[in-house]
């Protein structure tokens, strides 16, 4: 049975600015070397630093930069949680104090570094049947509650959040407009305007997911870009490296070792 809980290292050699980038699940960034600045149109400029953890909840679509240490380079822990096990914590709370941005839990405050090592043992330990790994990966929302920090539960089934998931599935078809309004049983001219209510076409959508797939593959394997690309849905790799300069202003090769 797959786990509910992700997590995997990031590690990033160059400071590079990635702009509108959506989070579809809840996803959690511990800050072990350097820094993440975040710019969300509605709450402004963030800083998480090391040590810090950076909430981003489901839906979060923000501009985000993590900073290199000088002669070094930048590492995190992503954690990404499903929908079902911040449900199981934070359903019985009003929408109203659930809070719908960027959380930080700042280390010098809270104890952060015990939550990831709990999620880390949970994770690690293959004797535990799944009912009691799922228990176990609820202490750390349990703490989070604890101390004041409230999640969203009610994510709306928007449809940037529908297509993506679609594409998600399998990046390196070749997804079609009426394929996938055929998916959810609309017209293309009514999935045309069912996306422009989000000011986003399908085909920004599609180059979008695939870009930030690899984007995350750069950062947490050793997979080389020539994979990266084909796995993202690009015909070629120059096409998977043009476009990914285009969109966040850096070759991806440069992700991984600083540029000259």
């Amino acid at each position: 049975m797959e786990s509910k809980v992700s997590i995997f290292p990031i590690t990033q050699a160059t400071t590079a600015t990635f702009t509108e980038l959506y989070f579809r699940l809840t996803f959690f960034f511990f800050i072990q070397r350097g820094s993440k600045y975040v710019f969300s149109p509605k709450q402004g400029e963030m800083l998480g630093e090391e040590g810090d953890l950076m909430i981003f909840p489901p839906g979060s679509l923000v501009t985000m930069e993590n900073r290199p240490v000088m002669e070094g380079d930048y590492r995190a822990l992503g954690v990404c949680y499903t929908h079902d096990l911040i449900n199981s914590v934070f359903s019985d709370l009003p929408k109203t104090r659930a809070a719908k941005g960027v959380q930080i839990v700042r280390a010098a405050e809270h104890s952060s570094s015990e939550i990831l090592r709990l999620i880390q043992d949970t994770l690690d330990n293959d004797a535990l049947p799944d009912t009691i790994r799922d228990h176990r990966l609820l202490e750390p929302l349990l703490w989070l509650r604890e101390q004041g920090f409230y999640l969203p539960t009610q994510v709306e089934d928007d449809p940037i959040s529908q297509v993506r998931s679609l594409i998600e599935t399998d990046l390196s078809h070749s997804w079609m407009a009426d394929e996938v309004a055929g998916h959810f049983a609309m017209s293309g001219a009514t999935m045309r305007r069912w996306l422009s209510k989000n000011g986003q076409g399908f085909a920004r959508i599609l180059l979008y997911t695939r870009l930030e797939h690899g984007l995350s593959l750069l950062q947490t394997t050793d997979a080389q870009v020539s994979e990266i690309a084909l796995k993202c849905g690009f015909k070629t790799p120059s096409h998977f490296s043009d476009a990914f300069r285009k969109r966040f202003g850096i070759k991806p090769k440069d992700i991984r070792s600083a540029a000259n």
